[in-house]
């Protein structure tokens, strides 16, 4: 069973403070690890669309062992009434033997011919009887094995079926659960939505997007103080959801980033730094447990929107905080199948 890789925030931020002190080299690192972040997370993202297509196979599976539940229930109805009918015609037959036996005993002692063919008759009656006595316990054999096998099947069928209702109670408690969060992250930034911020729910995750503008000045990874307002807000919310994981991601526009010595080379570190700084933030005085937090830059390689205008690049300067839900009960029953 896949569980997301949790990756230790303190030594990303010990990174991160030693950044400004080291060679460049570090700073080559320090962006190797902020990839290895986005892998994380784009790996997470596809687990999600993973389980989904489960879910939708193993509708399909459901659906067609109702089918084969059905044909065999036809099946065996065909050969019940099979067998009804050779019981009747073994009971016919066997009342016609009585006939033949009691018109040759008034026989045998006149017309030898019509005694000699009812005699015939008799033994063709008594040789058919066996035959049909003997197809007869073949299909109450047949009718017992298809009793056996349908019930087997209408187990297996009832199994799944649970696992389904399971399956879908999760996924349906999961989407609630993420509802009711989003909600509780919109109430808690009210006043903050329109002027930076925005909160969305996208493929079963919260995603909290702060512009630039509210966070950092420009070129910048120290947060002003309407971001952390913002900020310690939010963590209100996440310090009494502690199930939720908490992706911290970094972006900024195409416009590469002039250096001037200091400890800033480009947009992979100037993303990584802003990342750290939310994570700082948010773990500094609250009782948010730090494992939780996984800090990612991205850089410019994820915009919002495509073109090259000032209003543009401005939408993609931007730093997401994606919250998830814990999947752990939807992977047990995943790996029950």
């Amino acid at each position: 069973m896949y569980r997301p890789v949790k990756i230790a925030t303190p030594f990303i931020v010990l990174l991160v403070l030693l950044s400004a002190c080291v060679p460049a080299k570090r700073h080559s690192d320090l962006r190797f690890v902020s990839r290895q972040n986005v892998e994380e997370r784009d790996r997470y993202r596809s687990e999600n669309i993973q389980l989904s297509m489960a879910n939708r196979e193993l509708e399909a599976r459901a659906g067609t062992m109702s089918a084969e539940y059905e044909q065999m229930k036809r099946e065996l109805d065909r050969a019940v009434r099979e067998r009804d009918q050779a019981r009747s015609d073994l009971s016919r037959m066997d009342a016609r033997y009585r006939q033949l036996e009691i018109a040759q005993e008034d026989l045998v002692r006149g017309n030898v011919r019509e005694t000699t063919r009812l005699l015939s008759e008799l033994q063709e009656a008594h040789a058919n009887l066996q035959q049909q006595e003997s197809r007869l316990r073949q299909m109450e054999a047949n009718i017992d094995q298809k009793k056996i096998e349908l019930d087997e099947l209408t187990f297996e069928l009832e199994q799944r079926n649970q696992r389904l209702v399971e399956l879908e109670q999760i996924l349906d408690s999961q989407q609630r659960a993420v509802r009711e969060l989003r909600d509780k992250v919109a109430e808690a930034l009210f006043g903050f939505e329109g002027q930076g911020l925005t909160v969305s729910m996208r493929s079963g995750n919260v995603y909290v997007s702060l512009d630039e503008q509210l966070l950092f000045r420009t070129g910048s990874y120290e947060i002003d103080d309407a971001g952390r307002n913002a900020l310690r807000r939010l963590a209100s919310v996440l310090e009494v959801n502690p199930t939720i994981q908490i992706m911290i991601e970094g972006h900024t526009d195409d416009v590469p980033f002039r250096s001037s010595g200091g400890p800033i080379v480009d947009n992979w570190d100037l993303s990584v730094k802003r990342a750290t700084s939310v994570v700082r933030e948010l773990t500094t005085g609250t009782g948010i447990d730090p494992a939780r937090l996984t800090a990612a830059g991205r850089s410019e390689y994820h915009p919002v929107d495509e073109r090259s205008t000032a209003e543009a690049r401005a939408r993609n300067r931007r730093t997401e905080i994606v919250l998830t839900p814990d999947l752990t009960a939807l992977y047990n029953i995943i790996d029950s199948f």
